[in-house]
């Protein structure tokens, strides 16, 4: 593993504060060239901080970080990136308007001998680059409108486009499915072949154990242990995280089944999905399962109405909806937690409170006002419910964790007192032990009453918490499993074969 070589990046003891609030108190990390070396942590542990100091975007207040044995001080992500570092970030940056290839090498191009942009070379080297990571994505399509799996994708060939020295991914498998997470990890071993260090941030054991040579555990903005991963294990290594054993990440309660609550009834939208049909009943949780690309996220935003469908029809306690409403979704009872929660479950810029009391706000208004005290009383109850980790209410909702910024997607949906709730991805992108209480408080609220709709490219958490599993394959549902037979094998062969295929 080269311990006897010197680091590629080093840092040791390294601090960042923010005011009042410590982010990092000792940041320590040895990456080796030709190794791959997992970071890991619960949200707030200082992963984040510690890769943006990295980066460029944040100075340290204290320590020292050394580039192949030489100090370094970088103040801006330019200097970052000129030292060969290259950072993929947990959530897509690209620009919606630019072209795949004019996202890739946004503030490089290459230029032609008369000074003009040579967009035949960087268009080539893009096609390069997807023929190299196994994908086919048009270089020419416009950013917008693609999903997450291939804006991680581009964010990824971006990378190693710079031919960095230190390559770090931040959760970049998170909306990615199987076959794409063993593209990446034949891309990522690669590189490390060739003598390159890479820092992997995920919350996802497996992977960690399958990928990495390294683990560095960090807890409450601290170094705690570093271990070879051939000497450790999983329960190891959640207990450094989380400073106690977690002995159960799906706390499923058995709660009563009650009568239909959402009824879909052959919703077809051409090209996306067909011949849908299924309910969810009272206190029930209902898991739609398959591969990145099967259509469960556009079935969601159909139900929700978001998205318009051609044929069939959604009925929430026997009333239809209209189609393509979301307002009329809404005052029927459903809420809509979406996989990508920057873009569409929150405003990152506005406070705690405004994004909380989003979906209930004619509620709050009294001769046509909102007071802020008004807003923050009902805010209150449900970040104090879902402990929401905050200096304040007011605080705007970008300078959370990914875990507390989901809990405040949660508190905006509960707070409506929905019938329904439609959740994407309820766990994507934090850590072990904030999806525990995630997990506990989607069965509390199913033993209530509440109707659940979860999508979920988590296999564990499918089976863990679902009492039926729907499963799709382009665009069809191919099984209905319930929980007694649900396993690993019966979803993932209904995920990866037709219709017609699937034993009844």
């Amino acid at each position: 593993m080269g311990e006897s070589r010197t680091p590629t990046l080093e840092l040791r003891g390294v601090a960042k504060s923010f005011g009042a609030v410590v982010a990092l108190r000792e940041g320590r990390i040895a990456l080796q060239p030709g190794s791959i070396h997992a970071l890991v942590g619960e949200n707030g542990a200082g992963k984040s901080t510690l890769v943006k100091i990295v980066a460029g975007l944040y100075h340290r207040d204290a320590g020292t970080m050394e580039l192949e044995g030489q100090p370094v001080d970088f103040r801006s992500t330019a200097e970052s990136k000129a030292a060969g570092i290259a950072v993929i970030y947990q959530e897509p940056t690209l620009f919606p308007d630019l072209s795949v290839t004019e996202n890739v090498f946004m503030g490089r191009q290459p230029v032609g001998r008369f000074g003009q942009i040579d967009r035949g070379a960087m268009r080539a080297e893009v096609l390069d680059l997807m023929k190299r990571l196994g994908v086919s994505i048009d270089p020419d399509r416009p950013a917008q409108g693609l999903s997450i799996a291939d804006q991680q994708i581009i964010e990824i060939a971006k990378a190693i486009s710079l031919d960095a020295k230190v390559l770090i991914m931040d959760e970049p498998t998170a909306a990615l499915s199987g076959v794409e997470v063993d593209r990446l990890f034949a891309v990522a071993r690669s590189l490390r072949d060739e003598g390159r260090a890479l820092m992997f941030i995920s919350h996802r054991f497996e992977e960690v154990f399958a990928l990495c040579d390294t683990v560095t555990v960090m807890r409450d903005g601290s170094y705690v242990a570093t271990e070879a991963i051939a000497d450790t294990d999983e329960a190891s290594i959640v207990t450094m995280m989380v400073g106690r054993e977690v002995k159960d990440l799906f706390p499923k309660i058995e709660a009563p089944i009650g009568a239909p609550v959402l009824e879909v009834s052959g919703l077809e939208s051409p090209g996306l999905f067909a011949d849908i049909s299924f309910n969810v009943r009272a206190g029930e949780i209902v898991a739609l399962a398959g591969l990145v690309g099967a259509g469960r996220s556009e079935v969601a935003r159909a139900v929700f109405g978001v998205d318009r469908y051609t044929a069939g029809e959604v009925l929430v306690e026997g009333k239809a909806l209209p189609k393509g409403d979301p307002s009329a979704a809404m005052k029927a009872g459903i809420g809509f937690v979406p996989e990508d929660r920057r873009q569409q479950g929150l405003v990152m810029d506005a406070g705690i409170a405004t994004n909380v009391t989003d979906a209930i706000r004619r509620r709050l208004v009294k001769a046509g006002m909102i007071t802020r005290k008004r807003e923050n009383a009902a805010a209150q109850e449900w970040a104090r419910a879902l402990e929401v980790k905050c200096s304040s209410l007011d605080a705007a909702v970008a300078t959370l964790s990914g875990g507390n910024q989901q809990k405040v997607v949660l508190a905006k949906w509960l707070a409506s007192h929905p019938k329904v709730l439609i959740i994407d991805e309820p766990t994507r992108g934090i850590d072990v032990g904030t999806k525990s209480e995630v997990h506990r408080r989607m069965s509390q609220l199913a033993g209530e009453g509440l109707a659940i709709l979860m999508i979920s490219s988590e296999l564990p958490e499918v089976l863990g918490m679902a009492d039926r599993v729907l499963v799709m394959h382009e665009g069809r549902i191919t099984a209905e499993l319930f929980r007694d037979e649900a396993t690993p094998e019966s979803v993932m062969f209904a995920a990866t074969h037709a219709p017609e295929e699937v034993p009844a």
